[in-house]
This record gives structure tokens, sequence and C-alpha cells, in this order.
């Protein structure tokens, strides 16, 4: 621990300099057009063939803004205007924080990236709920239609906590219990 630091840290024990190690950045977007939302089906694990919003790691060098609208470019092929801040997630098992805004797309030309199998528009009633990606999109997806049926777009900001492993049971192999 580096004097005056409250926590362990990695120490070049040559040099003596301080290697942090702090939470990564997601940032991306919910491209709108009309009353549909682009969703991407992911080609790269995590989560290999289940659908997501645009988002990834926020590169040095760059806004939040700037990130997700490249985010969406490089995962849908899409161009998008970033607007308001919509949601941020705290996810502090992985040490990531998702930071999403509302983006509206600029046109209809867009296709599956190099991390995408396929990118589609959705309207609500066809959103494939059963086969979203992550916590943190099937939460925003919620709040965005709960929103907008209000007619009143909120930001929203939570903790997503590591789902509960379930406690051991005497039930025999093969027990469904």
């Amino acid at each position: 621990m580096p004097e005056g630091d409250s926590l362990p840290r990695f120490v070049c024990p040559a040099c003596h300099v301080i290697h942090y190690q702090n939470p990564r950045m997601i940032v991306g977007c919910i491209p709108e057009w009309e009353d549909e939302i682009l969703l991407c089906r992911r080609a790269i694990e995590p989560r290999h063939g289940l659908w997501t919003v645009p988002a990834g790691f926020m590169e040095n060098g760059e806004t939040t803004f700037q990130g997700a609208a490249r985010e969406t470019l490089e995962e849908a092929n899409a161009r998008v205007e970033v607007g308001q801040l919509y949601a941020l997630y705290n996810i502090p098992h992985i040490n990531q924080v998702y930071i999403l805004f509302r983006a509206r797309m600029l046109d209809l030309d867009f296709g599956a990236g190099a991390e995408t199998l396929e990118t589609r528009l959705f309207k609500e009633r066809d959103i494939p709920w059963e086969t979203i990606a992550f916590a943190t999109v099937r939460n925003t997806l919620t709040h965005y239609y709960s929103d907008r049926q209000a007619g009143d777009y909120k930001f929203h900001i939570g903790t997503i906590e590591p789902l509960a492993r379930p406690a051991a049971t005497s039930a025999a192999p093969g027990d469904p219990r």
C-alpha cells in the first residue's frame, strides 16, 4: 500500500510508479428510428448470440458521447446523433460502469459490424426479451419503454449485483428441485 493511500496498489519495485487498476467505462446508446430501436446480436463472448444495444469500452482520448457514437458505428455500422444521458449502471463485482445515451439514427444505412452477427430495428412488442444479453440492457429497455409510455424520459441510475448462487441441496442427481 503506497504511503498516503488506503488501498493496495501495484507498484513497480524499481521506479516506484503506481499502476492503478480502476473500473472500465462502457459507453453506448439506444439508437432510435421513429418507434423502433436498433439492437445488435453479439458475435463475441460474453453472451455470444444474444441481443444488446451497441456499446463497448470507452477509449482513451474520447468523450462519452464520442465513444457511444463510435461503438454504434463499429457494432452496427449506424450513424447516430447522441442525445441525452439516459442510464448509468455500476457493476462493482466486475469493475465496470455502463453509461448509456438515447440517440437518433441519422439514416437507415446500418448492418452488422465485426463483433455483431446481425442488426435489426425492433418495435417494442418484438423486443427479444428472453435473449437480451445483459441486465444493464434489460433494465435500460424496461425503463425506456416505461418512460416512453409516460411521455417523459428520465435519467436512470442503479447498481447491478451478481446473481446469487443457488444453495446446495440434498436432491438426487437429475432431481429438478
